[in-house]
């Protein structure tokens, strides 16, 4: 198993600060590592990052949540498998598509949207970061749910936490300390919400998981409350990054802008691709069950293996030119992009395929379409190029940018 020794450390700051010239690295000289560190496997290649995703032998399991996720979360449908994970899917599904995805929930992903912009609509400049992308996918999961989004400085320093847990490779304990007392403050906060809530059913999200029942099975206040976090967490910073990344990369190649803008119908494309280029989560892990031969070398069972998401996605033999931002590319198939079916790997693959992705694309979809209704001639402000941070999950740190009020 090659080791690759020149390959820059995931947690060394020269990766942290271009992680994509080491994917490359990977990909091509040591397809699989082992990481003292982490202790697990790293794996970068697009074939072996989709067969772990896809697997339906059971030997690339999630039986890694449990110590990765549970202790900030709680027990999550992540951690599922067979019978019990396909009613608990069943359980939360139905309101992250079709109909109900639509006809419930795209107003309040509208006004929410309309609500932050107005807050700069006749500024002629703005930080898309911290005054939209940031806000906009809490405010929408509170408002679906039927939080207070008076409490969003809570959610939003909860869900902070939260990922810096789970990106917490290099085992800071006092990261891990404050990702466990996050546990314990929104346990607190959200189990008295659910208990009331079965009390007074609403019109929301949180009721409809009240009152859902699949074959008898109905979930606890406990399950809620373990969805509801990975919901604030998984929604919020995915799609805060996603957006924030689709503007860069948009910003960044000013004719595929203006493509954009002349045709919206582009949107999909673009956030298709930018999925592929800059996805909002790097890495996930997966843990074996028994003994399997990917490229570069064997990972015994019982292992945790890396899954370089960010290295995979930027694989020159699945995709050409695979470095360049291009929405209009032939490679990445648009109409599977938000699917279990898509052939990016930023929402994963299989039964574990985000749950939240139709919900992501109405975000980004509306969130796009009414900043260019507001800022017809977006632009980068002075010039400066957006700056990726970040290793588990990454994007644009800030984004200012300037624009004539339309």
């Amino acid at each position: 198993m090659a080791t690759a020794q020149q390959v820059p450390d995931i947690l060394s700051p020269q990766f942290a600060a271009n992680p994509y010239a080491a994917y490359r690295m990977m990909r091509e000289s040591a397809p699989l590592i082992w990481h003292e560190p982490t202790q697990s496997y790293i794996i970068s290649r697009y074939e072996d990052v989709e067969r772990a995703f896809k697997d339906k032998e059971s030997v690339f399991t999630t039986d890694n949540y449990d110590w990765q996720i549970e202790p900030v979360h709680g027990k999550t449908i992540l951690q599922l498998s067979g019978r019990e994970h396909a009613v608990r899917r069943a359980l939360v599904a139905p309101a992250f598509r079709g109909s109900e995805l639509q006809e419930k929930f795209l107003p309040v992903i509208e006004n929410n949207a309309r609500e932050l912009i107005d807050t700069f609509r006749d500024a002629g400049s703005a930080e898309l970061v911290g005054q939209f992308a940031t806000r906009f996918p809490v405010n929408v999961i509170a408002d679906m749910l039927g939080l207070d989004k008076a409490d969003h400085e809570k959610f939003h320093g909860w869900y902070t936490s939260v990922i810096a847990f789970l990106g917490n490779l290099a085992g800071d304990p006092e990261v891990a300390a404050a990702g466990e007392r996050t546990r314990q403050e929104f346990a607190a906060y959200m189990v008295p919400i659910i208990r009331r809530r079965r009390d007074n059913l609403g019109d929301d999200l949180l009721s409809a998981l009240c009152a859902a029942e699949v074959d008898g099975v109905r979930m606890s206040d406990e399950d809620i409350k373990a969805f509801c976090s990975l919901l604030l967490a998984a929604g919020g910073e995915t799609t805060d990054k996603a957006i924030a990344s689709i503007f860069a990369n948009l910003l960044t190649h000013p004719e595929q802008l203006a493509a954009v803008r002349a045709d919206r119908g582009l949107i999909d494309r673009a956030f298709a691709e930018t999925l592929r280029y800059t996805p909002p989560v790097h890495m996930i892990m997966r843990q074996t069950a028994a003994e399997v031969s990917l490229s570069g070398g064997t990972i015994p069972a019982g292992a945790t293996v890396t899954c370089l998401i960010g290295a995979a996605n930027r694989d020159a033999a699945r995709y050409a030119d695979p470095d360049t931002f291009d929405i209009f590319r032939d490679d990445l198939t648009t109409t599977r992009a938000f699917s279990a079916a898509a052939d990016h790997l930023a929402f994963a693959l299989g039964r574990h395929f985000c749950v939240g992705a139709l919900l992501a694309r109405a975000e980004v979809e509306t969130g796009v379409n009414q900043l260019l209704d507001a800022m017809p001639d977006l632009r980068l402000d002075d010039d400066v190029l957006p700056t990726e941070e970040g290793v588990f999950t990454r994007g644009p740190a800030r984004l200012p940018v300037r624009f004539t009020p339309a």
